[in-house]
């Protein structure tokens, strides 16, 4: 899987055309001392009707969601690599950071902004470890650097398997401000998680 001041649509359904076609992420757990799958029900409710202003371009500084226990107090910049994947945290030094796709919007502005943090690696069970208790209507808060916090309320989670990642629904162009958190889950296979789980949300206010 792999801005301007005054916020404007970004065309990331052409941006998107950069990644692969199954831009899922990678580098998910391998180890002996691994969590289970998280059990996840795919579910939606309508997008919010009256979504709040966006907000000015400005970075993410960290991730704070109250019903997984993350408190994240700083976020990684992640690109594209030369395979078109979208990069993760290194798992080795980072598992507990979430990444935001760099090439994107910050999150609040019009657009998808796109999270990222693992479920687990090699390591054992990483920052979104208690995946399972987010669930429809809870928020993430994304602190920024121009000490506004963009809080988005969840409205929809979708589990979907690797192969069959929606590239074009995850960083299609939305005239909204949006938000899209991704991690792993499903069973390890060969090493690596064989699922992403997904929500997608719509931002609530600063």
């Amino acid at each position: 899987m792999s801005t301007p001041a005054r916020p404007r649509p970004r065309l990331l359904a052409a941006t998107a055309v950069a990644l692969t076609a199954t831009a899922a992420l990678t580098a998910c757990g391998s180890g002996p001392d691994l969590p289970p799958a998280p059990e996840i029900s795919s579910t939606a409710t309508a997008p919010a009707s009256r979504p709040a202003p966006p907000l000015p371009k400005s970075r993410p500084t960290g991730m704070r969601i109250d019903a997984a226990g993350v408190d994240a107090k700083k976020m990684l910049d992640l690109k594209v690599n030369a395979s078109r994947e979208l990069g993760v945290p290194d798992p080795d030094t980072d598992a507990d950071t979430p990444g935001w796709w760099a090439g994107g919007v910050t999150p609040g502005e019009v657009g998808a902004a796109i999270l990222v943090a693992h479920y687990d690696t090699k390591h054992g069970p990483a920052l979104l470890r208690n995946v399972k208790k987010i669930k429809l209507g809870d928020t993430v808060k994304v602190p920024r650097e121009d000490g506004r916090t963009a809080t988005f309320k969840i409205r929809e989670i979708e589990e979907v398997e690797k192969k069959d990642f929606p590239t074009d629904k995850v960083y299609g162009e939305t005239r909204r401000p949006e938000l899209r958190l991704l991690t792993c889950g499903g069973e390890v296979r060969n090493g690596h998680r064989t699922s992403n789980i997904i929500f997608y949300a719509d931002l609530l206010g600063s």
